[in-house]
């Protein structure tokens, strides 16, 4: 584990969190995304936002790198120190007031990707009707709380991305034809039950990326998803890995996809037959047990749905479910998030195997898509989606952005099938950097 403190920030940290009544709106009385994200600056934003509800942050008090099988317990460790160390005042104690920390790990412990947590000197936070503002500082006093308008300078608009072209990543994309056909054969052959393959895309902006222009329109086209930024990863994941508040915990599971034709009616018909599809349903099966039953040892009871719902976005439908629970004592959200990843629904069934199997067909290093993405409070609840419709910024090329999607296959499954479908996930990150 690495830790590194810009500016030779000491401990302890001075936190502070006071009620906000002149949160900027864009949209008049109802909430809006862009009331928080157009508070970002271009440099290293954080999100993490949803509806117009949500947290965004910016500047570094600390940053923690960690890597290996251990590095969610290194994270965590490394947070509670902080926390130890912290002096603390929160005048709004609701869920993200108070230290928060922004994190993403990679999917595949052997990643040099590894993980990071950063913790934002600012954060500015809204749910529903409330918002707040927090400060980071340093040194052993409190100090004037500054207002948002001393903290929020006005920021120029995003510099559009210009033209934006497209190159085929680590697997041509005929070729990843043969990669499914070779997942299918090793589920008929009974390696695994299912096993999730993904691709990469790289897309080349004549302009340096302001990754607040693509947060923007994330947020705006896809409001049921949860829009985050974390050390250059972006996205919009409709995937809740889990969500942790007062001894409750909510995972909602997404298995079984079908592309969306633009044309209500037909769209109508396509939700019934993605709710009554044998490849779909067996899909999402091996998807919510196995969520169910990672987080059954850390709850005294769950519900986990009959039946899954078909969830309409505007490039495609997916079957989902949201299994809920009690925990029986007190883990942390990044706990939680440690041991429900990986899923079926980003990895497979069984899951070392289907591990194994995507390390030696999928031809790619996933780095940190399809793993945990999201936020950490001081009393361990938090909420962490999984890394998907996603993207990563070249730190050292502004200019190229790395595009992800999967597909879950199973012994149904159709290579050209899954193709079109893994297209279909790209929608929204293509859409996003485009300049219209």
């Amino acid at each position: 584990m690495t830790s590194t403190m810009p500016d030779a920030v000491p401990h302890p940290l001075v936190v502070r969190t006071v009620p906000l009544d002149d949160l900027p709106s864009r949209s008049g009385a109802s909430a809006d995304p862009a009331d928080l994200l157009g508070l970002l600056p271009a440099d290293a934003p954080l999100a993490w936002v949803r509806r117009g509800d949500g947290i965004v942050g910016w500047g570094e008090a600390l940053r923690v790198e960690v890597a290996g099988h251990d590095r969610f317990a290194d994270a965590e460790r490394a947070w509670q120190e902080l926390l130890a160390h912290a002096i603390v005042r929160d005048e709004v104690d609701l869920p993200g007031t108070g230290p928060v920390a922004f994190a993403s790990f990679a999917f595949d412990e052997d990643s040099a990707a590894g993980g990071v947590l950063v913790v934002p000197r600012v954060v500015v936070g809204r749910r529903g009707a409330r918002s707040w503002l927090t400060t980071i500082d340093t040194g052993a006093t409190l100090r004037a709380t500054p207002t948002l308008a001393e903290l929020a300078t006005p920021q120029p608009e995003p510099v559009r991305p210009g033209n934006v072209s497209y190159t085929d990543g680590a697997v041509r994309s005929e070729d990843w034809l043969s990669v499914v056909e070779n997942g299918v054969a090793a589920i008929r052959a009974g390696e695994v039950d299912k096993v999730v393959l993904a691709r990469d895309v790289y897309a080349t902006t004549s302009e340096p990326l302001d990754v607040r222009w693509p947060l923007r329109r994330l947020a705006a086209r896809y409001p049921s998803c949860w829009t985050f930024s974390v050390d250059g990863l972006i996205g919009a994941t409709p995937e809740l890995l889990v969500r942790s508040e007062k001894g409750l915990v909510t995972s909602r599971v997404l298995a079984g996809t079908i592309r969306r034709t633009g044309d209500d009616d037909a769209d109508v018909a396509r939700a019934a037959t993605l709710a009554h599809s044998s490849k779909d349903l067996e899909e999402h099966e091996y998807a919510v047990s196995s969520v169910a039953d990672a987080l059954a040892p850390f709850c005294t009871s769950t519900n986990v749905p009959d039946v899954p719902f078909v969830l309409h976005l505007p490039n495609v439908l997916h079957l989902a479910s949201d299994v809920t629970g009690v925990l029986a004592a007190n883990p942390s959200s990044l706990a939680l998030a440690a041991a429900l990843h990986p899923t079926a629904a980003v990895c497979g069934t069984p899951t070392a195997a289907a591990a194994r199997l995507i390390s030696r067909i999928e031809g790619m290093e996933r780095d940190r898509y399809a793993g945990p993405v999201g936020w950490l409070g001081a009393d361990g609840d938090g909420e962490w989606g999984i890394a998907l419709r996603s993207a990563h910024v070249d730190p050292q090329d502004p200019r190229r952005v790395r595009l992800f999607a999967g597909c879950g296959i199973v012994a149904a499954s159709e290579p050209s099938a899954e193709l079109a479908e893994s297209e279909a996930k790209l929608v929204p990150m293509r859409d996003a950097l485009g300049a219209d």
